[in-house]
């Protein structure tokens, strides 16, 4: 039998054209975020949305059903990086877990751009989002005013692993010993992204320490479910500082239940992180960070048309038929 070698060599060639004829440049962009229900996420969604319409690309957004579920996020950026997409938007559950997996991104030509919160791996594009210390440190400042810098404060966070409620956490508890001495700490209480489970850890505190005088509550279901608590227990004298906005919190924040809330800018946030990503595909070099910014909100400022932008951007024009 004679092997025709330049028959298989001729197979070959025309196999691997047809494979890179079906490889073709995607036009794809995935965008994952930690969840998909809170009206924050669905900013983010609408920023990528108009990023994507203006640059050609279209958005892939999916995320986990439950909130703070590492595996399947993991599950999730796998299947992008599967299916060939121009790049991925990722705000990782967990600042260990997500890292392995955005090296997998990487190593296969796969831009990954992070958003919200930081990830241990410097194999991404770079991060998008708020400056999370500066935010918390902005919050013990807030807290410490309103308390005159005396009183016991309670921390309410996300769950372990979280990079961005964890450096909330750090700037707020650090700003509060360097400036305000006098103010005591209570350990810091995990409510696994629950409102309910927050609303709990609440209620219990109130009932073991009666002098309870200030809760920092450091993403919007720790702040809802801390305000829940405070009006079950008709204890309105306790000054809840949040992260994050909502419709209900500003209703809180209107009759006194929530003293203010640090507000972060999520549709910008979404935004310049597929605008990064496509700069990057087109050959040039976005920013390693892009500080979004956060905002401290008050009662009082509430009618002011720069911080009613940042509360209630007009995102339905974006989201129709994409939900």
């Amino acid at each position: 039998m004679t092997i025709r070698w330049d028959c298989i060599l001729i197979a070959a060639g025309l196999a691997a054209f047809a494979t890179s004829c079906a490889r073709k440049p995607s036009n794809t962009i995935g965008m994952i975020p930690k969840g998909t229900t809170h009206v924050f996420w669905q900013t983010v969604h609408a920023g990528g949305i108009k990023a994507a319409r203006e640059t050609g690309y279209e958005i892939v957004w999916n995320a986990p059903a439950v909130e703070g579920d590492r595996s399947r996020q993991i599950a999730i950026v796998e299947s992008m990086i599967n299916q060939e997409v121009a790049g991925i938007a990722l705000a990782p559950i967990d600042r260990k877990a997500l890292s392995a997996v955005v090296e997998r991104a990487t190593a296969a030509g796969i831009p990954v751009m992070i958003f919200d919160s930081g990830i241990d791996t410097p194999k991404r594009l770079g991060y998008v989002g708020t400056d999370n210390k500066n935010g918390g440190r902005l919050a013990a400042r807030r807290m410490g005013e309103v308390l005159g810098g005396k009183g016991l404060v309670a921390v309410i966070t996300d769950t372990p692993g979280s990079a961005s409620t964890g450096e909330r956490d750090a700037g707020f508890i650090d700003e509060l010993h360097k400036k305000f001495p006098q103010i005591r700490l209570l350990e810091t209480q995990y409510c696994d992204t629950s409102v309910a489970k927050s609303r709990a850890i609440t209620e219990n505190l109130l009932t073991a320490h009666s002098d309870l005088a200030g809760v920092f509550a450091d993403h919007e279901n720790a702040t809802a479910g801390t305000a829940l608590a405070l009006k079950s227990r008709n204890r309105r004298e306790v000054k809840l500082v949040g992260f994050d906005a909502s419709e209900h919190l500003v209703d809180d924040m209107k009759d006194g239940w929530v003293d203010s809330l640090m507000v972060q800018n999520p549709f910008q946030m979404g935004y310049d992180a597929i605008r990064d990503i496509v700069l990057k595909l087109k050959g040039q070099n976005p920013p390693a960070e892009t500080d979004t910014g956060v905002t401290l909100v008050r009662a009082q400022d509430l009618q002011r048309a720069e911080i009613q932008k940042i509360l209630f951007p007009d995102i339905q024009q974006y989201l129709a038929g994409h939900q």
